[in-house]
């Protein structure tokens, strides 16, 4: 009877996610549950999301309760249908087994591997099948890979992925390789060929994203589509007081306003959050790259480069998502999309819909890379 009942585990959002710990129960038992609905609150030590629902069925017994500290693939309940008898339920969670970390092909080889491009070290990961063209992610300013610890394992199911960090970003190299778009765009093509890959499917994030549209510019050929989410590039205005604030903030108590203005939720601005942005910027030359960059490409709360109004010529497929309530760049610059490109503004979202909104995120980024 076990194959009629369908298992609610502790995802894993992340290539370091290693536990997490459930916060409240969205949904009750009895409840006839759809794919992609919410189903519980679970912190971990980066950031608070709902557990989606990853198929359709009755919840018939919630397992995991509020508080508990749960590792990855833990039982969280149990989906069946009505014909399902308690006895069979209660045995099937008795029986109930965490997959051995060996038998698990995510945690089979390394989380991260590095590259050395024009002498900067690179660290990337890659997740995913080993065929079809790759998605490539690529962050924002200030930002790094983890950016799309809610993404990265969802688009892999079905496309070979890859995410980088940026130079001067993360744990690459503390060293630019330009501070224009430009120069930064002609980076991440250097590095596409210097792990073998000749063209991806891009997804760009903020200042990403503003990078990823001019790598679309300059080698198409690189570049079977554009994702693009609340991407620089569209309009000039931008928000200085982020900007500003971010790169000058040197304690969590200057950093936390600045932090909350990234999410439409600012209870989503975690302790671990903050300690992990100031660890990074207090990296040996961190500080002075920042600096750099935000005074090439967004000196006095203007950008300096308007890559996505120029994609017109781009000829591919071009998807923008916006947050609503984005407070770093305004929604509205949307209205600058590619005639012909699929366009979605997110309610209830900031500038890191990716994070707040991943589910419906993960969803647009599924229709857009189906063939």
């Amino acid at each position: 009877m076990s194959a009629a009942i369908t298992p609610v585990v502790m995802p894993k959002w992340g290539l370091e996610m290693r536990e997490g710990t459930v916060q409240e129960w969205l949904v009750a038992e009895g409840a006839r549950i759809e794919v992609g609905q919410s189903l519980v609150d679970v912190d971990t030590d980066k950031i608070s999301n709902a557990v989606e629902a990853t198929d359709a069925g009755l919840l018939r017994r919630i397992v995991a309760q509020p508080g508990e500290l749960l590792p990855v693939r833990a039982l969280l309940a149990v989906l069946a249908e009505p014909e399902v008898g308690d006895a069979d339920i209660d045995a099937y969670i008795a029986a109930f087994e965490l997959p051995a970390a060996a038998d698990s092909d995510e945690d089979s080889g390394p989380a991260f591997e590095y590259a050395d491009v024009d002498g900067i070290r690179v660290r990337y990961a890659r997740r995913g099948p080993g065929e079809g063209t790759p998605v490539l992610f690529v962050h924002g300013f200030g930002g790094d890979l983890n950016n799309w610890l809610f993404n990265l394992d969802a688009i892999a199911e079905a496309h070979p992925v890859i995410a980088l960090d940026l130079p001067a970003h993360g744990q690459s190299s503390a060293r630019l390789a330009g501070t224009t778009l430009e120069a930064m765009a002609a980076f991440v093509g250097r590095f596409m060929e210097q792990i073998g890959v000749a063209s991806a499917h891009l997804v760009g994030h903020s200042m990403g994203g503003g990078v990823a549209a001019q790598l679309a510019l300059d080698a198409p050929d690189k570049v079977a589509s554009l994702a693009l989410i609340d991407s620089a590039g569209f309009g000039a205005e931008i928000n200085r007081d982020y900007i500003d604030g971010f790169v000058r903030a040197n304690s969590r108590r200057e950093l936390k306003p600045v932090a909350e203005l990234l999410f439409a939720d600012s209870s989503l601005v975690s302790r671990q959050l903050l300690d992990d942005l100031l660890k990074y910027k207090r990296l040996d030359g961190v500080g002075e790259a920042l600096g750099e960059l935000s005074a090439q490409l967004f000196a006095g709360g203007r950008q300096s480069e308007l890559p996505g109004q120029a994609l017109g010529s781009f000829g591919k497929p071009v998807l923008l998502i916006w947050g609503q309530e984005d407070a770093v760049i305004p929604s509205a610059h949307a209205r600058a999309a590619p005639a012909g490109a699929s366009v979605k503004v997110l309610a209830g979202a900031g500038h890191m819909p990716q994070m707040e909104k991943a589910g419906e995120v993960n969803s647009l980024l599924r229709q857009h890379l189906q063939p």
